[in-house]
C-alpha cells in the first residue's frame, strides 16, 4: 500500500507506505519529510514453549460489551486509533467475517474484567502464510505490575496454536518500548513496517492519508 500528497507543482507533501522500504525512507526524507509515525509488524513461530498461567474465558457478546469498552478505553486512552471506542466501533468489528468470540479471550477478577487478548486469523494468500494475529490485548490501568499484559499475549498465541496455526503476528507502535520489550523477551522479531512521513510543519495527522494501520 502506497499513499502520498503532492501540491501543485508536484512536491511531495506527505507519504504512507506499507510495507515500507529503505527507498521509501530516502525519498521521503529527499523530500524534507520527517517519520510522524511508525506501525511495526512482529511474527514468531508457534508453538512458544509457555503456555499462559491465567484463567481466561470467551467473550460474551452484549454481556460483555460495556466493560471491554471501559477497560479499552482506559488501556488506550494515549492510542490514534484504539482510543475512545463506542458500542459502533465495536459492533463494526464484531460484524466482521473474522469476527469469533473464541478468539476473544477475557480475563476477570471477582467478576471484574482487568484484561483481554483479542485474537484475529488471517488465511494463507499467495506467498504468505496463515496467520494468527494478536489483534488487540487490553490491561486495565489499575491491575499493571501483575505481568497481565504477557499472560494475555501467550493465552492469546496458545488459542491461535490450538487452530493449527504456525505464525503469530500483531502491530505495535515503534516508540511503545514497554510493549516492544515484552514482545522480544516472548521470541517475537520485526517483519515489516508501515510508516507515515510528512513535512514538519503538515496541518494533518498521521491518519489522514490512509485507514487504521491494523483494521
Amino acid at each position: 500500500m502506497r499513499e502520498f500528497l503532492e501540491d501543485a507543482d508536484g512536491a511531495l507533501l506527505a507519504l504512507e507506505v506499507d510495507p515500507a522500504t529503505e527507498q521509501d525512507a530516502q525519498e521521503a526524507t529527499s523530500a524534507g519529510l520527517v517519520l510522524i509515525r511508525e506501525v511495526l509488524q512482529l511474527r514468531r513461530p508457534l508453538p512458544v514453549g509457555r503456555s499462559s498461567t491465567l484463567a481466561c474465558r470467551r467473550f460474551r457478546p452484549e454481556a460483555d460489551e460495556a466493560e471491554f469498552l471501559r477497560v479499552n478505553n482506559l488501556a488506550f486512552a494515549w492510542h490514534p486509533d484504539q482510543s475512545d471506542w463506542t458500542h459502533d466501533h465495536l459492533a463494526a468489528q464484531m460484524a466482521q467475517s473474522w469476527f469469533s468470540p473464541e478468539g476473544f479471550l477475557i480475563h476477570e477478577q471477582d467478576g471484574r474484567m482487568l484484561a483481554f487478548c483479542w485474537t484475529k486469523v488471517h488465511p494463507a494468500q499467495g506467498e504468505e502464510p496463515e496467520l494468527g494475529e494478536i489483534y488487540v490485548i487490553g490491561v486495565d490501568p489499575s491491575a499493571h505490575g501483575q505481568g497481565l499484559g504477557t499472560e494475555m499475549v501467550l493465552a492469546g498465541l496458545d488459542h491461535l496454536c490450538s487452530l493449527g496455526i504456525a505464525t503469530g503476528m500483531l502491530h505495535v507502535e515503534a516508540d511503545n518500548h514497554a510493549a516492544l520489550q515484552m514482545y522480544d523477551r516472548l521470541g517475537f522479531s520485526r517483519h515489516s513496517a508501515h510508516q507515515w512521513w510528512a513535512k514538519p510543519d503538515a496541518p494533518f495527522g498521521a491518519t489522514d492519508l490512509g485507514p487504521d494501520p491494523s483494521p
